[in-house]
């Protein structure tokens, strides 16, 4: 369980770069941002498994390529776009704060699965977690909210925050269910499967992306690149580093924590993608974190160990019953 806890805290380390690109390629709409990370992804992901992948493919079977096709869509490209268009249309603030909530909704998800802890014995790590979400929230309508977001109208912030709360239900349903595949399904090991779900991402990126060119081709293909800052060179640099360590990395230290650490504790190594992306950012604008920033790091590093310890200890009843 350790290890798994070591994979999760590496994978949120890798994912925390995910929150700092958007600084790098704000020339770029979502869409574009999307389709060129998972893109990348793809060609990496073929790439590494080279001459293994023609066999890969061939020990996949329908329920494979189902759980690979509805997990690429969930967990990357639909939740990755709900989530830009939650930002744009409701902003920062309101989206954060229901994306925040995302630890909690997979470790309730999880809770009727094996080796899962009960709720009660979760009840005050939980409480830290929340405490900190709510610190980070609070901070971010102190700072942010009222001279950046005053101006989205009633209408744009209620469709905001559908989309931010179906990116939500996305990565929830998209955590819970590919943790649960993993288990169930060991013929794959978690690179093989990193990588063919790369594989996956980048097939539907790339329909996608040509959908997108056909229907908006004027503003997609970057025609007028240099007049308008869109530097494709850059945008290529920048998703290869991104598919690369958030991605091709991060995945598969993401699966193989979830092979090894009960649901009710993989929802909560989630927060490590937060706490990594709050100390990139402070790094990128140098800067130290403010008061409510640092409360909101310490509860949830907080949260996350009590959890940590309350899975061991609950493992270690299981494995000498009578002591």
């Amino acid at each position: 369980m350790w290890n798994g806890v070591l994979c999760g805290l590496l994978a949120g380390a890798m994912w925390g770069m995910v929150f700092i690109v958007p600084a790098f390629l704000t020339a770029f709409s979502p869409l574009e941002m999307a389709c060129g990370r998972y893109l990348a992804y793809g060609v990496i992901a073929a790439g590494l498994l080279g001459r293994r992948l023609p066999p890969l493919l061939r020990r996949l079977d329908r329920s494979d390529v189902t759980a690979m096709v509805k997990h690429a869509l969930a967990g990357n490209i639909v939740y990755y776009m709900l989530l830009a268009l939650g930002v744009q249309l409701a902003g920062v603030s309101a989206t954060s704060l229901i994306i925040g909530v995302l630890p909690i909704t997979v470790t309730l998800m999880g809770q009727k699965d094996h080796g899962a802890v009960p709720l009660r014995q979760l009840a005050w790590p939980l409480l830290l977690v929340a405490a900190g979400i709510a610190c980070i929230n609070i901070d971010v309508f102190a700072h942010h909210g009222a001279a950046a977001e005053a101006g989205p109208t009633l209408l744009r912030k209620l469709l905001g925050v559908a989309c931010a709360t179906g990116a939500l239900l996305c990565w929830t349903w998209y955590s819970v269910d590919n943790a649960r595949y993993l288990k169930r399904n060991p013929h794959f090991s978690s690179g093989e499967w990193s990588a063919l779900y790369g594989v996956s991402s980048g097939l539907i990126a790339l329909v996608i992306a040509l959908a997108a060119l056909a229907v908006f081709h004027g503003d997609v293909t970057g025609a007028g690149a240099v007049a308008s800052g869109r530097d494709w060179t850059v945008f290529w640099i920048v998703n290869a580093v991104l598919a690369l360590g958030a991605s091709v990395i991060g995945n598969h230290l993401w699966n193989i924590a979830s092979r090894k650490v009960p649901l009710t504790l993989s929802g909560q190594l989630i927060l490590f993608e937060t706490l990594f992306a709050l100390s990139y950012g402070f790094i990128y604008r140098q800067q130290w974190p403010r008061t409510l920033e640092l409360a909101a790091m310490l509860l949830l590093v907080a949260g996350v160990m009590w959890s940590v310890r309350v899975h061991a200890l609950d493992a270690a009843l299981d494995a000498h019953p009578g002591d």
